[in-house]
């Protein structure tokens, strides 16, 4: 296949990058839920025949974008190219062909030229509730959910009502979810007619030498980056907090010429709680990690992953049998990348981070509106304190590698039956160093309802905080409260009318030797009230003066 001008390429990419994005905020701006909305717990993106992925949107979950690609590939399986027609919508939910999450609902939309298929718009959006009872104490997937099996929810444009009437009868608030479903509906109509518009002003027929072009490009750049690091194999292992004991998560990374492969061999063995990761969901996880670390700026698509190979043994926790629970598998997908920058670190120092107060935190409130009866189910996220980098400090409350985006407390205040009475930086939680972590933050919720609210969380680093790298100290352990009396990190709770829920997330990392820490830094902390007076002055040995 032939070379497209440069010039011409880059400004179809420019073109297919804005397209992509006015995409998602059309579905952003016409959604139900606040999950949507405000976290930005989503994934657009464009794909070919083939299920290769070529662009994606900015506003968008890592582990989503990583896992569409196989999801689709998976779909065509089961409804071969040939079995789509204009109007199609395909949906699944499926833990092991999706995010490894049944709360994560992911649809495929056939765009055609001229009755010729020539490209799939795809996306995934989380949804609160998915049915079922899903609990930290899940003994397999069959209590997680419901499973929606490959299907098409749309049929030439029309909608299946048996599978409509499946959905709103099994979940808690379908309103909810279906309006986010159909919101996506008119997304993929905006997306055809955007895409065959930039088509007809291009004068191109269909998309296969500019997705080749794009692909091989982004291929080259990996590779030449790759060769950049010397050859050899490079190793972590780290403990994490687990259920009854900790689990144990090795990395193994060896480099030869311009490939890489990641192997998770010795890891723990999958368990019966739901903390176990599907092998879309590491996978995802660490060629997002690789992507950051070696070549951050070139294009993310199917091309840059084609000299990468990640191997994780069957039966283990990071590629679970089914039907294992795998409903926070998070609270191991989301340690992939640290694994990796720990071995990374030996290699590229200044290319990784240290490790930040995540996996993500987040709690389900489940109770009973007082006004009409009706059952809801709301979720808050969390962001603990993002690691230290090799040239600055690490923010506070961001996430990694999530990306999910912070919700207002006032429109939380407003869906659920809850006043949030602090949300602050907590201080002396972050990781010392040259460059210190994150700092962690503490929310405090109160219930105001009559009825019980059950509270559920799945949290991690309350044993084994973030690790500092290089030198740098750990960060700070997390915490949860009820009354100011400790609770689980996995457990569901219920809330009594008065009650106060607290949680401190975990701080970041830091990176290098503090003695190398700037003066001035360090007395921006103090006078921030991020760091005491007395720590300081303990930590990097020098008299610290307030400024007057």
């Amino acid at each position: 296949m032939s070379k497209i001008d440069p010039i011409k390429l880059g400004i179809i990419w420019k073109r297919l990058n804005g397209m992509i994005d006015e995409v998602a905020e059309s579905f952003i701006r016409s959604s139900f839920s606040a999950v949507v909305r405000e976290n930005y717990d989503m994934a657009f993106s464009l794909l070919d025949i083939k299920g290769r992925q070529f662009i994606q949107t900015k506003k968008s979950i890592p582990s989503f974008i990583g896992t569409l690609p196989h999801t689709l590939q998976e779909i065509l399986k089961i409804i071969p190219v040939e079995n789509f027609n204009e109007g199609d919508v395909v949906i699944s939910n499926d833990s092991w062909l999706g995010t490894g999450h049944l709360n994560d609902i992911t649809m495929i939309y056939p765009i055609f030229k001229k009755n010729k298929l020539i490209a799939f718009a795809g996306s995934t959006a989380h949804t609160v509730d998915i049915g079922g009872a899903p609990s930290p104490n899940a003994q397999d997937s069959y209590e997680e959910g419901l499973c929606i099996p490959v299907c098409k929810i749309v049929e030439k444009g029309i909608e299946n009502k048996t599978i409509i009437s499946f959905l709103e009868q099994n979940l808690r608030e379908p309103d909810e979810t279906l309006g986010d479903i159909r919101a996506q509906f008119s997304a993929y109509e905006v997306a055809t007619a955007k895409l065959l518009n930039l088509l007809e002003e291009e004068k191109l027929n269909n998309l296969d030498e500019i997705i080749h072009n794009i692909l091989t490009r982004s291929e080259d750049s990996m590779r030449k980056k790759i060769t950049d690091i010397p050859d050899g194999e490079y190793e972590d292992e780290m403990l994490v907090d687990g259920f009854d004991h900790p689990l144990r998560i090795k990395c193994s990374i060896a480099i030869k010429k311009d490939q890489i492969t990641v192997d998770f061999t010795g890891t723990s063995n999958q368990i019966n709680r739901p903390i176990n990761s599907v092998f879309n969901y590491t996978y995802a996880y660490a060629c997002y990690a690789l992507k950051c670390a070696i070549d951050p700026t070139a294009p993310n698509n199917d091309g840059s992953f084609r000299p990468v190979k990640i191997i994780a043994p069957e039966g283990t926790i990071v590629n679970p049998i089914r039907p294992a629970p795998v409903w926070g598998r998070h609270l191991t997908g989301h340690y992939i990348p640290p694994s990796i920058y720990g071995a990374l670190s030996k290699v590229i120092p200044n290319s990784i981070i240290a490790e930040s107060g995540s996996p993500l935190w987040n709690i389900y409130f489940k109770g009973r509106k007082e006004i009409n009866d009706r059952p809801f189910v709301k979720m808050f996220f969390m962001n603990g304190g993002h690691g230290a980098r090799s040239k600055s400090d690490g923010p506070g409350c961001l996430s990694f590698p999530s990306n999910v985006s912070n919700q207002s407390i006032e429109q939380f205040e407003n869906q659920a039956p809850l006043i949030v009475h602090e949300k602050s930086f907590v201080k002396d939680t972050q990781g010392i160093g040259q460059y210190v972590g994150g700092a962690a933050q503490r929310i405090s919720f109160e219930s105001t309802s009559k009825k019980p609210i059950i509270m559920t969380i799945r949290h991690e680093r309350v044993f084994y905080p973030p690790r500092g790298i290089l030198g740098g100290g750990d960060g700070s352990k997390g915490i949860d409260l009820v009354n100011n009396k400790k609770i689980p990190a996995k457990s569901s709770y219920p809330l009594k009318f008065g009650d106060i829920a607290t949680f401190q997330t975990p701080g970041g990392g830091g990176m290098f030797s503090p003695s190398h820490r700037d003066e001035n830094k360090v007395l921006e902390d103090v006078e921030s009230e991020l760091l005491s007076l007395k720590k300081a002055e303990l930590i990097y040995k020098k008299k610290v003066s307030r400024k007057k």
